[in-house]
């Protein structure tokens, strides 16, 4: 059966969709020797290149699904001509992989890697009320207007974010737990209520706590995938 290109790529666990779609548009990739277009198919036995990599049939590959704790300063790409401090690099994974989501470059804390493109979808959609946790820490004493104000919504971006949960951890600390992800959004938030982040940490996405050291990365287990298989039902199935 054929697949879309972008799909194809993205099931083989070479990059996302929308990334596919960018290298497409920049020719760089081919099937069978030709460059292809957007909305190409791929069809069982055709040669599939990126910039001149061979591209292996995903049916052949096992899927890899890592939990990492990102430190501040490493960059969520997988461009390794962007920066020298790219995630891949850090990582130094002995297959291609790459992150599910962003955390910036200040931030820190847990972020996915897999080589299951088709996963990446499921979890980003933002509609799907996918969970996101987070211990902050601002530059100046919060109180209770602050916490109901993060709350309830606060204008960034053209737009107001959806209610949240917020509670206060301590005179500056606070945990929040996001169903979307805008760029940047709990800066941005504390920022229209006239408050700096200090330190920002990722400490949950779904059911998966962050539970290792900095720096380092552990397998998501058969039991965690099975129950972010049920929680991605509405979202279309991860195959474990």
């Amino acid at each position: 059966m054929a697949t879309r290109i972008n799909k194809y790529l993205s099931e083989v666990g070479f990059c996302s969709r929308r990334a596919a779609d960018r290298l497409i548009e920049e020719g760089k990739v081919t099937i069978n020797g030709e460059i292809t277009e957007i909305g190409s198919k791929v069809e069982e036995g055709d040669q599939v290149e990126v910039e001149g990599q061979k591209i292996i049939n995903p049916t052949k590959q096992k899927n890899i699904y890592l939990a990492f704790n990102k430190p501040i300063g490493i960059v969520c790409t997988t461009d390794r001509r962007v920066e020298s401090d790219n995630i891949i690099d850090f990582i130094k994974y002995p297959k291609r992989i790459f992150p599910i989501g962003r955390l910036d470059k200040q931030s820190e804390g847990l972020i996915f890697l897999t080589n299951d493109g088709d996963i990446v979808n499921k979890i980003l959609r933002a509609k799907n009320n996918h969970e996101k946790e987070y211990i902050v820490s601002v530059n100046s004493q919060i109180n209770k207007d602050f916490i109901q104000s993060m709350s309830n919504g606060v204008e960034i971006l053209d737009t107001i974010t959806k209610n949240c949960f917020v509670k206060q951890l301590g005179q500056k600390k606070f945990k929040i737990i996001l169903t979307q992800g805008l760029n940047r959004q709990i800066r941005r938030m504390c920022e229209s209520l006239g408050y700096r982040v200090r330190s920002l940490k990722r400490v949950r996405i779904m059911n998966i706590k962050l539970d290792v050291p900095t720096g380092k990365y552990r397998e998501i287990t058969k039991e965690e995938l099975i129950e972010l298989n049920r929680l991605l039902e509405n979202s279309s199935k991860t195959y474990i």
